[in-house]
């Protein structure tokens, strides 16, 4: 789960930034603030990894508490969401390292969108053990199409994995390994390596049940 704040002035942008992000798997909203001030108190307080940040607050530019939030929490994520198109902004969001700009009124479609993507990138980063340059390329030159069909660990073909996403999609009641492979003309093994990995970077999970003849067995669920 992706633990994220929004930093907005306006309460009412806040609550629909809040519904936009229901809307977005893996993200949780742990806290709002309306000022810098606040966007400060959270951070040092809360365990946050993602932070929507406006550039228009009461006391102090969000632009401004980039080079605070780089030193002091260098692990949090920034997209920033706001009016302000000003080039100095917009470059010293870039300057900073932040993910993404967003200028309001932002639509549903827009906003989900770019927080899917974002987690796509999360997810690959995390999910790889080995880096190359193609790798490489896909983080920092990363646009949608580009992290649709990411680099992936050895022994996890894409195309596979996209069929045994469509499988356990289709199954709302959790499905075996060995009822995967069934389904796909793989073996049990082969099956249970993919959906480890599904489970392993937060797209499925798993439980152990009782079948029939009373021995546990693992079925896997997609999220």
């Amino acid at each position: 789960m992706i633990n994220v704040v929004i930093a907005e002035d306006d309460f009412r942008v806040a609550q629909i930034h809040q519904a936009y992000l229901a809307e977005v798997n893996q993200m949780k909203v742990i806290g709002k603030a309306s000022n810098a001030k606040e966007t400060i108190e959270l951070l040092e307080n809360s365990l946050v990894d993602l932070l929507l940040l406006d550039v228009y607050m009461p006391d102090q530019l969000g632009t401004e508490l980039l080079a605070q939030i780089r030193e002091n929490y260098p692990k949090v994520d920034i997209i920033m969401i706001t009016a302000a198109t000003d080039l100095a902004f917009i470059n010293k969001a870039r300057n900073y390292g932040v993910e993404h700009y967003l200028v309001k009124p932002i639509t549903l479609e827009r906003f989900k969108e770019t927080l899917a993507n974002y987690v796509k990138k999360k997810q690959l980063i995390e999910s790889v053990s080995e880096v190359n340059q193609e790798f490489l390329d896909t983080i920092f030159g990363a646009n949608e199409k580009q992290i649709e069909k990411p680099l992936l660990p050895s022994g996890i073909d894409f195309v596979t994995l996209r069929k045994v996403q469509e499988v356990i999609d289709l199954e709302k009641d959790g499905i075996t390994s060995e009822e995967v492979g069934k389904k796909m003309g793989a073996s049990r093994t082969t099956a249970r390596r993919y959906l480890e990995y599904l489970v392993g970077t937060g797209q499925a999970t798993s439980e152990h049940v009782y079948g029939i003849v009373g021995r546990p067995e693992r079925r896997y669920y997609s999220k």
